[in-house]
């Protein structure tokens, strides 16, 4: 007789039995969603390192009380591991109490069930610290089977769109995702520190005008006011405001930004940033909190300055590198796009826009970025491309500002910033003038900004850093899917197969 059972079918059989084990706990009494609180009294980790010096069969009287996710049941639930947000600890039952007692709750236990034990601590003949049960309360039954039997999901459209399967079954998701709070972590750590002294602030998620940045955004409705709003693409002019208005004169955001732009193993259609300003500094002292900011994220990801990328050993040791883009242009196509002669050459290699800052930045983007392995501060970039930056005093046609870039990945950018209310006006309005040629990137032309401008800004640098870039160098993730807990998909509609969405 040929076997019809398929995936589908066998899974909803698994479910059902659960579902069975469940009704059976329920009827004596046990239903675990009804469950009392748990106390725990130590982590599985620190019964570990608690009980480190118990030698090979050797017994403690201390007793533990110990929770987490069931991921192995051996011997008929003689051995039972179990999982909290530290690591795996074993459970022992003898064999007369699996059977006896405890029997009718060791019989309704399944993979990824929930359950809190306590015990006495021994270390096995084999070496293993184990709980030696005499209490076992579900404290909740998994009614759907574990990822792949705890190996994973192996659909990688499936991992980032049940993120929380994933990490069930999945130690280096686990520890991606941690790498990347305790970076947000060291950051905010190491701005607010005596002698940093920052502020850390929240500004608008919803704006009137699209503002801060070059970039399509998001528009929605509000519908009390009957207004179009544009989710932020970058946070910037509300923070120089509040440095304006004398709130602080160091100011940061680490949060969510948003632009309506492709998806790719480096792009999600919202990330997050860090953003800072400090008034009376200017782009050199921004370079110098960059790498500050760059250097802690890498100590508190891996321990130290060094991280292994694919085939790339990259420091971030500082201090990084600094060249100007003119100067990376000519190192590695050898024009020199201060001569008219090389201008010409170099129109005939990329496809450039009319202006000399926007062949400037193809140039830049077709021979220099592929080669910027190390980190790299690149300098004085085309001021037509810097709409909010400060001209360089010397060289007029370059913007005061620098982006970092490592991996071939831009992850910082920062400027001096203009303080000019008249010549912020006119290089608004020459941005509106590209945004009614159909460039929806352009940026518009904001008064309330002008306003704030106008009340007198003093000299300030600021700086944005990418945190998924980063955290993506510190844990050699190669897309940006796998350090954002959830990240942008497709829906998919009823019915449809799961897919590979890399």
């Amino acid at each position: 007789m040929t076997d019809q059972t398929t995936p589908e079918s066998g899974a909803s059989n698994e479910r059902a039995n659960r579902e069975a084990k469940l009704a059976q706990l329920r009827q004596m009494g046990l239903d675990p969603y009804n469950a009392a609180k748990f106390p725990k009294s130590h982590k599985n980790q620190a019964v570990q390192d608690a009980w480190a010096h118990l030698q090979p069969d050797e017994r403690s009287e201390d007793r533990v009380r110990v929770a987490g996710r069931v991921m192995a049941i051996r011997n008929s639930g003689m051995f039972i591991d179990i999982l909290d947000d530290t690591v795996k600890l074993q459970v022992y039952t003898p064999k007369d109490q699996v059977q006896g007692e405890f029997a009718p709750v060791m019989k309704a236990l399944d993979l990824g069930d929930i359950i809190g034990v306590e015990g006495k601590v021994r270390r096995t003949k084999r070496g293993e610290i184990t709980v030696d049960l005499d209490r076992i309360v579900v404290l909740a039954k998994a009614l759907e089977p574990p990822p792949e039997k705890w190996h994973g999901l192996k659909n990688v459209e499936q991992r980032y769109r049940h993120r929380e399967y994933d990490l069930i079954g999945n130690e280096d998701s686990r520890r991606t995702l941690r790498t990347r709070f305790r970076v947000i972590q060291a950051v905010r750590q190491f701005l607010t520190a005596p002698g940093q002294d920052f502020l850390e602030v929240e500004t608008p998620m919803l704006h009137s005008i699209a503002g801060g940045a070059i970039a399509k955004p998001f528009v929605t409705h509000h519908n009390a006011l009957d207004i179009p709003l544009y989710m932020r693409i970058a946070p910037e002019l509300h923070l120089k405001r509040l440095v304006i208005g004398g709130l602080s004169e160091k100011v940061f955001e680490i949060n969510r930004c948003f632009r309506n732009e492709g998806i790719s193993p480096r792009h999600n259609p919202e990330f997050t940033t860090i953003e800072l300003y400090q008034a009376y500094a200017d782009y050199a002292d921004m370079m110098d909190i960059a790498e500050r900011i760059i250097e802690a994220a890498a100590i508190a990801a891996t321990g130290g300055t060094e991280v292994q990328f694919g085939e790339h050993t990259i420091s971030f040791k500082r201090p990084f590198r600094r060249a100007t883009m003119l100067e990376l242009i000519k190192e590695h196509s050898g024009f020199d796009l201060n001569v008219e002669a090389d201008q010409a050459k170099a129109r005939q290699a990329v496809e450039a826009g009319p202006s000399w800052g926007k062949l400037v930045e193809a140039c830049f983007e077709h021979f220099v970025e592929p080669k910027l392995i190390q980190p790299t501060h690149v300098v004085e970039l085309p001021k037509a491309i810097s709409p909010l930056a400060k001209a360089n005093h010397e060289r007029p046609e370059v913007a005061e500002r620098f982006e970092t870039f490592c991996n071939t990945w831009e992850i910082a950018n920062a400027f001096s910033e203009l303080a000019d209310p008249q010549e912020q006006r006119a290089r608004f309005e020459a941005q509106q003038a590209q945004r009614d040629a159909g460039d929806d990137e352009a940026h518009q032309v904001d008064e309330d900004f002008l306003k704030a401008q106008s009340a007198g800004m003093m000299p300030m640098g600021g700086l944005g850093v990418g945190i998924d870039r980063l955290v993506m160098l510190l844990t050699n993730s190669p897309t940006i899917r796998e350090v954002i807990a959830f990240p942008t998909l497709r829906p998919r509609s009823h019915g449809e197969a799961a897919g590979d969405e890399e």
